[in-house]
């Protein structure tokens, strides 16, 4: 019967006890070398990252030499540069972020006494304006 089941399984005799209900073997060194392999692990991991870093500052200077010989500048520097183009340019300028409700619209009562040749006068060079009020 036993060489039947072996040949079923396909020579599988350690795990055929646990399939089939049996005590597991208990290794006495299981906890020792699972905390081998997770430091190996952690080993390994190590590695990787600092072949990573190594590998990425290479690339770092050859992208340097790039734009040292082309003259492009990096894209942080693109960015901070704009921004502080921007701030500065906020500042008392014409291309300042506009208000929501420009001066003279709305709240205040407007004047009637106006009239729209009034308006266009006052827009005028100086001696036209006197031509037109004589």
């Amino acid at each position: 019967m036993e060489f039947v089941m072996k040949q079923a399984l396909g020579g599988a005799t350690k795990d055929m006890g646990k399939m089939l209900g049996g005590d597991e073997e208990k290794d006495p060194d299981a906890a020792k070398k699972a905390e081998e392999r997770q430091e190996a692990l952690r080993q390994e991991e190590e590695e990787r990252k600092a072949k990573f870093a190594r590998m990425e500052a290479e690339r770092e200077l050859v992208r340097q030499g790039i734009r040292d010989k082309y003259g492009i500048k990096k894209k942080e520097e693109r960015e901070a540069e704009a921004q502080a183009a921007l701030e500065a340019n906020s500042e008392g300028s014409l291309t300042r972020p506009k208000k929501a409700v420009p001066p003279g619209c709305g709240d205040e009562a407007e004047d009637d006494d106006d009239s729209i040749l009034d308006t266009v006068i006052k827009y005028l060079p100086g001696p036209l304006q006197d031509m037109l009020r004589k």
